[in-house]
């Protein structure tokens, strides 16, 4: 796959995290790399988007809920990825090395079940770090910043879902303080 140009622009803000004083919790992301640094997408991002969903997708192709990417699902990415670049609850991250985009992840301030405490929660969802990548810090960068983003708007708690067959990401999330709360189970009726 080929790698998307960054675009940045004097409005974009580094969402580095700062460095912690003494040892962070295993729950909490550390610092990013120097050479990692995460900004928050913008509209001119939307072809950068576009590729790094769908690259999500196509390598989840053997999964039952993901297997069956509609042909035209480039143009209907554009329209619903760039609905959400500018939707006022939500936000998309872009993690950069040089000027290469290596890695996004989406969060959104949604609610929560209506009997249940906490009224809002962020939910991250979209996470993908490409390949050559991985391992190197880019998925604590993207976590730190949303996690950033969740507590300046005052939310408490924070949830996602992957793909149950990814046992990377599920040691992944798992390391970093996710833990499963419920599963989603699927039964095709055709």
């Amino acid at each position: 796959m080929s790698q998307p140009a960054a675009h940045r622009s004097s409005s974009d803000r580094d969402l580095r995290a700062p460095a912690r004083a003494g040892p962070a919790p295993a729950h909490t992301p550390s610092p990013a790399p120097d050479d990692v640094h995460v900004r928050v997408a913008t509209i001119d991002d939307l072809p950068a988007v576009v590729e790094l969903r769908l690259a999500l997708l196509r390598e989840h192709s053997h999964n039952p809920l993901y297997r069956r990417l509609r042909p035209d699902a480039a143009a209907r990415a554009r329209r619903l990825f760039g609905a959400q670049l500018r939707a006022p609850d939500e936000v998309i991250f872009l993690a950069t090395r040089g000027d290469a985009v290596v890695g996004i992840l989406r969060c959104v301030q949604t609610a929560g079940l209506p009997l249940l405490f906490p009224v809002l929660h962020g939910y991250i969802s979209s996470v993908y770090v490409i390949p050559a990548a991985r391992r190197r810090g880019v998925l604590r960068a993207l976590l730190a910043a949303a996690l950033a983003w969740c507590e300046a708007r005052g939310l408490m708690e924070v949830r996602l879902h992957n793909a149950a067959d990814n046992e990377a990401a599920n040691a992944a999330w798992e390391a970093l303080g996710f833990r499963i709360a419920e599963h989603l189970r699927v039964r095709f009726l055709r």
